[in-house]
């Protein structure tokens, strides 16, 4: 079976998830140190997504770290078909399902960023409310989000090639 890039047990996969990990992690803190975030349910519900998003992409990033240090090929025709028969919902549905609230997430909180900011000039009469922060926290979403969807299209082309 071919390698493919960003696949389970590679040094390119394990930084995805790294990358995958990080960025969530960097849009919880950044949006849980803005004031006021709790008032808005599209924030709470981007915490939620990237929290899971979070979990996830750490035990994916361990099963590859484990798949490295023991020299454990996770692409071989076996294992594919495993994940296929037995539990296509422990890897490439759940990926699409965490890309999808990632990308919900992501996009009901940016509108209503642009609600308040673009179109009431909500921030600019109220300059206590931290809005850049928000919008850092959900373009951190949105590059989340896209490691995310190249980890489900990876996976598909996984599963596409047994």
């Amino acid at each position: 079976m071919k390698e493919i890039i960003g696949g389970p047990g590679t040094v390119s996969g394990l930084l995805l998830r790294i990358g995958q990990f990080v960025f969530a992690a960097a849009s919880i803190s950044v949006m849980t140190s803005a004031i006021g975030f709790s008032t808005y349910t599209s924030f709470c519900y981007l915490i939620a997504s990237m929290g899971l998003q979070l979990l996830w992409s750490f035990g994916l990033a361990c099963l590859d770290i484990y798949a490295l240090r023991r020299k454990k090929d996770l692409q071989n025709p076996v294992l594919v078909s495993l994940f296929v028969v037995v539990g296509m919902t422990n890897n490439s549905l759940n990926l699409q399902v965490t890309a999808m609230l990632s990308l919900a997430a992501a996009c009901s909180s940016a509108g209503v960023v642009v609600l308040y900011a673009r179109d009431m000039n909500f921030c600019k009469i109220h300059p206590e409310l931290p809005c850049s922060r928000y919008e850092i926290s959900i373009l951190l979403a949105f590059i989340t989000w896209l490691q995310v969807s190249i980890s489900s299209h990876v996976m598909f082309w996984i599963l596409a090639s047994v």
